[in-house]
């Protein structure tokens, strides 16, 4: 299923970036991170599914 929003569409993918992302911003251990999201890679894992804006970094 896919839902429309204001910001575009959301798909379960979409939603698996924002996890990865909000886990990672609340300060979850970045192995921890990789083992929840099933990743062989700890850099799929920061790289690829974890996003920060400027504001994150101030």
């Amino acid at each position: 299923m896919i839902w429309k929003s204001h910001v575009g569409k959301i798909t379960p993918h979409v939603c698996r970036h924002s996890f990865c992302s909000n886990m990672a911003k609340s300060g979850m251990n970045p192995k921890t991170l990789q083992y929840i999201m099933g990743h062989s890679d700890i850099g799929v894992t920061l790289n690829t599914y974890t996003h920060f804006s400027i504001d994150d970094a101030k």
